[in-house]
């Protein structure tokens, strides 16, 4: 634990050098807040990587004059799980992050953003190692508390203070929960350590119950998923693959880790996962269909995938409750290894999408276009993360499926009613979430790097520098390495996955033919992408020295074709978000066109989110009309207010006397 406690004090010092530096000395504030990141990381990953590749649980404990609370910390193969993914995607996006912030230095505090930043990394380490309920709370308010200073650091945007606003009240109604099912839990046990957590009865039921709702807001659930679409466009894009490749996944540890001290819960859990799962999963793919700004489609994806981590859960819960080895394990191991899965390409997608707004100050996708050719390697890296966020082989998105594929049909050998019920909910959404995410990063790399430019700030757009090109590189080649090596990160998760499941050790090797088949699968590609190579190399040879002219592809008759005439994202997905309009709730607006040769026409479509739309917004109007009418209690004289005081404890003493 050693490694741990200096990298989180590593992180928090260099937070506040960074902070104390300011505006004033932004080089030496941008230094102190990479170095920190990075060495605070990497301190943390040495010991997160050696309990996953065999290693024994380690444990830190230190006595403090909080009540109930210690400074107790943990590192199992759960926590070393995610305090792992916490360390490669906080250290990437912090060099990634260098670069692009330093436009910015001259104008803004970036001595503060990287204090923020290091909170949240600190914040996160502390929440997955946590081993006590005062010292869990208090790191998860650090890291939301932090998440929010990192959302609005553009506060001069409205967008971004409606956004900090939007994830500030989904955060605190999430902790209010949390707060309740810590409070439950030390009830029944008479203590806040974790190792003494004991409830029975309907404590279980109402312990997952607040579990679900407070991590699962965190998480980014269907419907508490409204601050993820907002949030996460909002922050910097660094900030952005941080909060969607990992800090959601804090609420999925903390379902699991609830499982882990509690046993297994009731069937209704598994059921209910499932079911959020399928809701998330479909819900975000549609909604991310309609989008036409690039980080606000990425984001509705976080919510898809998520729901795609949901369903895996609730497949492992449901073999779990009924005693079936195989089926935990391939549910509990498909969440698992998707959530290390989806928070590398994810990340790769916010970085790449963050080099295309660096280059042209948009991410509207209809005023881009054509930037395959002024950014290849940004589009090539954009492409490599579109083809592992869809689940295509040989990249790592396909082998998380494939697990959650397979314990779909596990589920149908049982031949019980409840087996054959989860396994085509689970297999029927997970294809329908596929061949919709194929449609949907078709339509965001067309309609950004494909074609001719829209508007002059693409047409000018120059390639991303290279500090901010090779952290995309390192994540793009762990997309394929841990697709080509998909047997053995499929090997490195069942321990993890029997642990959650309290499953016999002896039952955390994956089965022979599924090893098998994800052999051949990587063999496959391996041998055609050395085929692909060789082609490339044998074209480039007799094309040496002989001259390459290019010209216009057919263009339909058109004797002057613009860019004008391109699709734009709203009727590329015209035809799907029409056929699910009933779900998305989308809206059109177009000027009727009068005459034969219209001087003007102007078509907009909208889709707002349905679940801040209809619940979210009428609940908020409501309850602002209420405040409104206690407005007249605030008189802003300070002795109306003793005299709420004296006539509040007068009250209580007459109470408490009668």
């Amino acid at each position: 634990m050693t490694g741990l406690a200096l990298g989180l004090a590593s992180l928090v010092a260099s937070g506040l050098l960074a902070a104390a530096a300011g505006r004033r000395r932004p080089g030496l504030a941008m230094a102190a807040g990479l170095g920190g990141a990075v060495a605070g990381c990497l301190l943390s990953l040495v010991p997160s990587l050696g309990r996953l590749l065999g290693g024994p649980d380690v444990f830190l404990r230190i006595p403090w004059n909080v009540p109930a609370g210690s400074l107790s910390l943990g590192l199992d193969a759960l926590s070393a799980w995610f305090a792992a993914l916490v360390c490669v995607i906080g250290g990437v996006s912090a060099v990634y992050g260098a670069r692009y912030l330093a436009p910015h230095a001259a104008r803004r505090n970036v001595g503060a953003l990287w204090l923020f930043y290091n909170l949240l990394i600190a914040g996160m380490l502390a929440v997955v190692t946590a081993r006590n309920g005062v010292l869990f709370l208090a790191a998860w308010e650090v890291m939301s508390l932090a998440a929010y200073f990192l959302v609005v650091w553009e506060d001069e945007r409205a967008e971004s203070r409606r956004a900090g606003w939007i994830y500030l009240a989904a955060t605190q109604i999430g902790t209010a929960f949390l707060l309740g099912l810590f409070v439950c839990l030390g009830a029944g046990s008479g203590s806040l350590d974790f190792e003494g957590f004991r409830v029975s009865g309907r404590g279980v039921d109402a312990a997952f119950a607040l579990a679900l709702i407070g991590f699962g807001a965190k998480a980014g659930f269907a419907p508490m998923h409204v601050w993820l679409p907002e949030a996460h466009p909002a922050a910097p894009s660094h900030v952005s693959a941080v909060m969607s490749g990992v800090m959601i996944k804090t609420g999925i540890y903390g379902i699991l880790r609830m499982i882990v001290l509690l046993g297994p819960p009731p069937e209704w859990v598994g059921w209910t996962l499932l079911g959020l799962g399928v809701v998330s999963g479909v819900g975000g793919v549609l909604m991310a269909l309609a989008q036409h700004d690039l980080k606000r489609l990425l984001a509705y994806h976080s919510v898809e995938n998520i729901g795609i981590i949901a369903m895996g859960m609730g497949l492992g819960l449901l073999g779990m409750i009924w005693g079936l080895t195989g089926l935990t394990l391939l549910g509990f191991g498909a969440a698992l290894l998707h959530t290390w899965n989806h928070a590398i390409f994810k990340s790769l997608l916010f970085l790449a999408a963050g080099a295309v707004h660096h280059a042209t100050h948009t991410l509207e996708m209809d005023r881009l276009g054509g930037l395959m050719k002024r950014m290849p390697r940004t589009a090539t890296l954009f492409l490599v993360g579109s083809a592992a966020i869809c689940g295509l082989p040989p990249l790592n998105g396909f082998i998380s499926e494939f697990l959650l594929f397979s314990g779909g049909y596990e589920a149908l050998r049982l031949g019980a009613v409840g087996g054959i019920g989860a396994g085509t909910l689970a297999i029927g959404a997970l294809a329908l979430i596929a061949g919709l995410a194929v449609a949907c990063f078709a339509k965001a790399m067309g309609i950004v790097f494909l074609g001719e430019s829209r508007t002059q700030a693409a047409g000018k757009a120059r390639e991303a520098p290279g500090a901010m090109v090779w952290p995309m590189a390192a994540l793009a080649l762990a997309c394929a390495l841990l697709g080509l090596g998909g047997a053995w990160a499929a090997q490195l998760v069942m321990p993890v996955a029997a642990s959650v499941g309290a499953v016999n050790a002896g039952s955390e090797t994956m089965g022979t033919g599924l090893a098998q088949a994800l052999e051949s699968v990587a063999l496959v590609f391996a041998v055609f992408i050395a085929m692909a190579s060789v082609v490339s190399a044998l074209r480039a040879w007799l094309l040496r020295g002989r001259p390459v002219a290019t010209a216009g592809t057919w263009d339909c008759g058109y004797a002057a074709p613009s860019a004008r005439m391109q699709y734009t994202a709203s009727s590329f997905a015209q035809p799907i978000v029409d056929l699910f309009s009933w779900v998305i709730g989308s809206r059109k607006e177009a000027s009727e066109l009068r005459n034969l040769f219209p001087t003007r026409a102007q078509f907009h479509s909208h889709a707002d989110d349905p679940m801040m739309r209809r619940l979210y917004e009428p609940v908020f109007r409501a309850a602002s009309q209420l405040a409104s009418w206690l407005r007249p209690l605030q008189q802003g004289h300070l002795q109306v207010y003793v005299l709420y005081v004296a006539v509040t404890l007068i009250v209580l003493l007459i109470w408490k006397l009668g």
